[in-house]
């Protein structure tokens, strides 16, 4: 299964926003990649930091994230919800994690 979504965290997908996103699809029981929609890049684990801020995805932009396996919904809807949801002051536990 797939999702097209746009990048919604104003860093795009480096710093905090990948970090999330990588800790997110390494949860599920799921093979997860994501590739930039207008971009020439192959696509990239969503399981690996390299991959994801290699992207060089920016704010606007809109990536396609596949999944498959057991938990492919699920890790579906985890990333879509990190990538459409501006990144706050470190509100949750991941995001404190990090500080």
């Amino acid at each position: 299964m797939e999702r097209i979504v746009t990048v919604v965290p104003e860093a795009g997908l480096h710093a905090r926003p990948a970090s999330r996103l990588v800790r997110t699809a390494n949860e599920f029981d799921a093979e997860v990649t994501i590739e930039a929609v207008d971009g020439d890049a192959p696509a990239a684990s969503a399981a690996s930091m390299l991959g994801v801020t290699g992207l060089n995805v920016k704010q606007g932009e809109r990536v396609r994230i596949v999944a498959e396996g057991p938990d492919a919904e699920a890790a579906l809807d985890a990333i879509e919800g990190i990538l459409t949801e501006p990144v706050g002051g470190g509100t949750d536990a991941a995001d404190r994690d990090e500080e």
